[in-house]
């Protein structure tokens, strides 16, 4: 028997992937590049939407942990995005287009995977199946989800990314490379001081510009880790010189004076030929984001690969819908991955893909089923979707919160944090040797 996996995004990848290396047979199914939904740009499996960074990849960052925790399960995300990293201090960024290519690659490599290029919008229930069309699913599979809950599953909220700029359009005269806190390269960032008028400026065009507005029957729930930048300008003159505009840690090597507020450029791609503007995602019109914009030091005469998207993502009730193992109550084998689960965040995604192909692929081969580990990162992202404490559940980002506390507690954040990050990988070096077995494995790796 064949598991379903609906959607070939980097839940729907990885899913395949992991239920490949349990030993199972899968069916992907992308409908793309025969049709394409509202936030993608290329037909490619694994398309990264947003942004081109994984985040943090130190094991001090709940993040950085998950990374190396899905790394440990030879993961096919994090092994091609480390293949195809680009500089970005301490965060894992990569080419966009070398990485869903090598994802794809990889994909259709493994003898375990059937990729069929079609859009599906019947939901099996007689056979494993895994939902990972992502947080914008076409409207036939929104409504069969939606029938499949009880019209009562789906929330929303407003997503948004960040415009991308031609590399050799920035005058760098009135720039300066370096990376916060000299991390990685120490270089791997372009940055754009501003002073304090030049900053009002800024402010004063975010909260004045037009904007997309929402439809009228919308309603705009904004994910807070991933605010558009206007909204985060009206809600207070310092939002941004303490959130993605921060300049600690970014003195000015030409000056020697630190900036009342720092404007970052990360590269796009290995080549170095395009930038993303750091934490600038936005539902600003195009005109409006071109004149705002333009105004920053060094992008008077920028010339801009994309601008600033809006759009809205949908999401599960998890807590109420999914159970631990992310499968839908009251179904045998009908499990849900990524963002549509309310797991936010690329390597989040991933990691609920990773999550439900070993659980679809366990009970497929008749194997006993598992528990993931609560200590670790991968236990984190289960506790938050399983928070039923909350009546108001919202998409987040794998945090330290979720994670049990330390027995005996420690004081120290610092050390506390890096023996939680020991104590997950002890954990999950355990828990992979019995999702793992080598006979499943032969043959099944992504390097």
């Amino acid at each position: 028997m064949k598991i379903t996996v609906i959607g070939a995004g980097l839940a729907g990848c990885e899913a395949a992937w992991q239920a490949a290396r349990q030993g199972a047979s899968v069916d992907l199914y992308e409908m793309r590049p025969r049709k394409s939904g509202p936030a993608h740009a290329t037909g490619l499996l694994a398309e990264l939407v947003c942004s081109n960074s994984l985040r943090g990849a130190a094991l001090e960052n709940a993040v950085g942990l998950l990374k190396e925790e899905l790394a440990r399960l030879d993961s096919i995300i994090i092994a091609s995005a480390r293949e195809c990293a680009v500089p970005a201090g301490g965060a894992l960024a990569v080419d966009r287009n070398r990485f869903s290519a090598l994802v794809e690659a990889r994909i259709e490599a493994e003898p375990r995977i059937s990729l069929h290029r079609e859009e599906v919008t019947e939901i099996p229930l007689d056979h494993p199946a895994i939902v990972a069309c992502g947080p914008l699913p076409p409207t036939a599979l929104l409504e069969r989800i939606d029938e499949l809950t009880g019209k009562r599953g789906f929330l929303h909220y407003y997503d948004a990314a960040s415009p991308i700029v031609s590399a050799d359009s920035v005058d760098e005269s009135k720039t300066y490379r370096k990376s916060r806190y000299e991390k990685g390269n120490g270089d791997d960032y372009v940055n754009v001081p501003l002073d304090r008028e030049q900053y009002a400026q800024l402010l004063h065009d975010l909260r004045t510009l037009p904007r997309h507005e929402a439809k009228s029957f919308e309603d705009e729930r904004f994910f807070e880790g991933c605010l558009p930048i206007e909204e985060m300008a009206d809600r207070g003159d310092d939002v941004l010189r303490f959130g993605p505009m921060k300049p600690v840690g970014l003195r000015d090597p030409r000056t020697g004076m630190t900036p009342y507020a720092v404007v970052q450029l990360r590269k796009e791609n290995v080549q170095g030929t395009a930038y993303n503007i750091v934490g600038f995602q936005t539902r600003l019109t195009w005109p409006s984001q071109r004149e705002a914009f333009g105004r920053l030091p060094g992008l008077e005469q920028a010339e801009w690969l994309r601008f600033g998207v809006m759009h809205r993502n949908a999401f599960l009730d998890a807590p109420r819908l999914l159970d631990a193992s992310l499968r839908l109550r009251g179904t045998q084998a009908l499990h849900f991955a990524g963002q549509i689960t309310g797991a936010e965040g690329y390597v989040e995604a991933a990691a609920c893909g990773a999550m439900a192909g070993i659980h679809a692929a366990r009970a497929t081969l008749g194997l006993a089923p598992v528990d993931v580990p609560r200590e670790t990162a991968l236990g984190a992202v289960v506790a938050h979707l399983q928070n039923v404490s909350s009546p108001d559940f919202q998409p987040a980002n794998v945090t330290w919160a979720f994670f049990p506390p330390i027995d005996p507690p420690v004081r120290d954040r610092a050390l506390r944090k890096r023996r939680m990050a020991e104590r997950a990988l002890a954990e999950l070096d355990a828990f992979a040797r019995t999702v793992q077995p080598e006979a499943a494995g032969a043959g099944t790796r992504a390097g």
